[in-house]
């Protein structure tokens, strides 16, 4: 199977211009590998056996393509991700952050909600929630939906308790949901002051001035080109001091927007701008 699923350039160009001229998605930029790689597991998943049966699917209608879409943009996420990050969030950046009346949140690439719900609760826990707007979004309509509803298996709570206590978390992970069957669903009052919407990053616009974006582990999987593309834009959204969160895999130390920034954790990835 691994050899007929083999991609010429011609044809995963040809591919490529498939998806951006009837769907208006430009995959153009994003990184060859990861992305072939994603669209090699989706045709095996499908027992789909060449890049021609793949394009005639895609066709069919924007229900298929939603499915393909699902498959090859959505990234393992799970509550409290990488603990460190938000006990470095709740020391170094929250204190700042309560200094504004109103403050504003953007995450870029939220998936299905579980870093949306990990930041709300910390700021409940540290008193800045019901002052703060958080902006949730994805290329993705149905991880949009999931988020909405913030139900996850319960069965993986266990595990996000613990990522909650080494995050410095201040009570039980368990106040912020209740069970129904083998679901956990999250309290009502984690969503209210959350918008959510789909968004490109490559292709929209910038859409407010945030005092804090995270944009974690979205990144990698895009050229340089597009990487810098995306960072410009995130800037244009940072006020001086303004905070900008990357993924642990990612970096402002190439970027050309480096010196607009100062770093704050070089391990979590926490930036402030500078100017």
């Amino acid at each position: 199977m691994s050899a007929i699923l083999e991609f010429s350039d011609d044809v995963y160009t040809d591919l490529l211009l498939l998806i951006k001229e009837r769907y208006g998605f430009d995959f153009t930029s994003y990184s060859i590998a990861s992305f072939q790689r994603r669209i090699r597991r989706y045709m095996g998943n499908m027992k789909i056996s060449n890049v021609q049966e793949l394009k005639d699917y895609l066709s069919l209608d924007q229900l298929h393509f939603n499915n393909f879409l699902l498959e090859i943009t959505v990234n393992v996420t799970e509550m409290f991700r990488d603990p460190g990050f938000f006990k470095e969030l709740r020391a170094k950046v929250v204190p700042q952050l309560d200094t504004y009346p109103h403050i504003r949140i953007w995450d870029a690439g939220c998936s299905t909600g579980e870093e949306v719900y990990s930041l709300a609760i910390l700021f409940k826990e540290e008193g800045i929630l019901k002052k703060t707007r958080i902006y949730a979004t994805d290329i993705n309509q149905k991880v949009i939906n999931e988020a909405l509803e913030g139900i996850f298996p319960l069965a993986y709570m266990k595990d996000y308790s613990k990522n909650y206590i080494h995050a410095g978390g201040h009570t039980s992970l368990s106040d912020y949901y209740f069970a129904r069957y083998n679901n956990a669903i999250m309290n009502e009052q984690l969503k209210a002051n959350v918008t959510y919407s789909t968004h490109n990053l490559v292709s929209d616009a910038s859409f407010n001035e945030f005092h804090l974006i995270v944009c974690r582990n979205v990144l990698i999987y895009f050229q340089k080109e597009l990487q810098e593309r995306v960072i410009g834009k995130f800037l244009e959204c940072l006020p001086v001091f303004g905070y900008l969160v990357l993924g642990n895999k990612e970096s402002l130390s190439t970027s050309k927007y480096r010196k607009n920034f100062e770093v704050i954790d070089s391990k979590e990835k926490i930036y402030r701008r500078i100017s």
